[in-house]
């Protein structure tokens, strides 16, 4: 692959982890996270999932455009 597709995908990916870290330690361990309102809570929950949409999303995107289909299909 490219070292523009690398870049990307390592940027993405990285984003993914920390989205998935993020939405673990809210709903597995929320009461480490500190003196968080309920309000922080919730936005730090909506924030994690954007993310992780957007990570996903741009992981996908870069498969369909960098690998070429006889790759993706064998």
């Amino acid at each position: 692959m490219s070292p523009l597709y690398n870049m990307l995908m390592t940027s993405a990916q990285a984003d993914k982890a920390k989205a998935e870290l993020t939405l673990n330690l809210l709903s597995n361990h929320a009461s480490g996270i500190g003196d968080h309102s309920t309000e922080d809570f919730y936005k730090n929950a909506e924030d994690a999932l954007r993310m992780l949409v957007d990570a996903e999303d741009r992981i996908t995107i870069l498969n369909k455009t960098f690998i070429p289909k006889k790759q993706i299909n064998g």
